[in-house]
C-alpha cells in the first residue's frame, strides 16, 4: 500500500509541475533575471554589466522617442535572435532557445511598458 502511494505521489507531482511550466513566467521576473543585468533594473541602459570598458551602450527602454522607432517584429527578434538580428550588437544574446514564445511576447509588453510607447 505504501508502494502505492508513493508511486501516485510521485506520479501528480511531476503532473503538477509539467503543467506549471507550460505557463509563461511573470515579464519583470524573465525581464529581471535575463536583460536587467545589461538594461538595468528600470530599463534605462544601465545594468549592473554595463562598464566603462564595456563596448556598447545597452539600448535605454525608457527613451520613448527612440524606442517608438523599433517595431514589434524588431524587437521581437531581437530578444529571439540576439542583436545581430537587426544589425546591432553581439553582445545582445540570442534568447529563442531559452524563452518560449509567450516569454518573448511578454519581455515585448514589458519593453513598451518600460518606455511608455507604441511602434509608430
Amino acid at each position: 500500500m505504501s508502494r502505492f502511494v508513493i508511486v501516485t505521489a510521485t506520479a501528480l507531482g511531476l503532473a503538477l509541475g509539467a503543467a506549471g511550466s507550460a505557463q509563461a513566467a511573470d515579464p519583470k521576473e524573465v525581464y529581471d533575471f535575463y536583460c536587467a543585468q545589461c538594461h538595468g533594473v528600470k530599463g534605462d541602459g544601465k545594468g549592473i554589466n554595463v562598464t566603462k570598458d564595456f563596448s556598447t551602450d545597452p539600448r535605454d527602454f525608457t527613451n520613448a522617442a527612440e524606442m517608438a522607432k523599433r517595431s514589434d517584429e524588431d524587437i521581437k527578434a531581437v530578444i529571439r535572435d540576439g542583436g545581430p538580428a537587426i544589425s546591432k550588437s553581439p553582445l545582445m544574446p540570442p534568447w529563442g532557445a531559452t524563452l518560449t514564445a509567450a516569454e518573448v511576447d511578454g519581455q515585448l509588453a514589458y519593453i513598451r511598458k518600460l518606455c511608455k510607447c507604441k511602434a509608430q
